[in-house]
């Protein structure tokens, strides 16, 4: 549940930032330089809703049990399934995918505070470069939210590899994302662009970075023993 709430919750800070501080930091499409940055269509958006989050939550549905899972105390009755403690991380994490997503705008397209990428694309294919930049970023950070959401508490590095069917989901996804991007009749389906190698890369620190974010909070739950 965590999983696909804080995911769906990258989505709406996405959409929700670009079109809220993207004006102000200066991003615009170079076609239309007075038109609002729509970060992602809803060709995308269903994508992602129905590919890169079901795959990998249906997966975690045949998770091992954790090491500590006879160890935990009951919950009370009172107790809430999305506690306070939940939603902190829910929207945690989708803040930090929709900065995350608004930062690789800034970099890829004309203006903002940041640029550096926006030369690796002609003028008039900036913005659907950048767009799909984000679109594939976002996906790559939801595959990453799926290790993290494995567990509460526990590394996503432990135990890794012991749920086949999740790294399966994660490789089916990624191959099907890479034809989205690279084939022309799917291009022209989901509004995408070919990328080239340091977009993909970008795309997939973004998600490396969640990942990196996750592992963090958890430490520091492990560490001070916080609820």
């Amino acid at each position: 549940m965590r999983y696909l709430l804080s995911s769906n919750m990258g989505e709406v800070a996405t959409v929700f930032l670009a079109v809220l501080l993207g004006g102000l930091i200066g991003l615009a499409d170079p076609a239309n330089s007075a038109a609002a940055v729509v970060p992602l269509l809803a060709t995308q958006i269903l994508w992602i809703n129905l590919v890169t989050d079901s795959g990998p939550a249906l997966a975690m549905g045949v998770d091992p049990e954790t090491d500590d899972v006879m160890g935990r105390g009951p919950r009370k009755l009172t107790d809430r399934i999305i506690d306070t403690h939940m939603w902190q991380r829910i929207i945690g994490v989708g803040l930090v995918m929709g900065l995350l997503t608004l930062l690789i705008y800034d970099l890829t397209l004309p203006g903002g505070l940041v640029g550096g990428l926006e030369d690796l694309a002609t003028p008039d294919s900036q913005f659907v470069v950048a767009r799909t930049t984000v679109f594939t970023a976002l996906v790559f950070m939801q595959l990453f939210n799926a290790l993290n959401s494995r567990s509460d508490t526990g590394s996503a590095f432990t135990h890794m590899l012991s749920n086949a069917w999740l790294w399966g989901s994660v490789a089916l996804v990624t191959v099907l994302q890479v034809l989205v991007v690279e084939v022309p009749f799917l291009q022209s389906a989901f509004g995408t662009a070919p990328l080239d190698w340091i977009h993909w890369a970008v795309a997939v620190g973004a998600g490396a970075a969640v990942l990196l974010y996750e592992e963090v909070v958890k430490l520091l739950r492990r560490t001070f023993g916080a609820p």
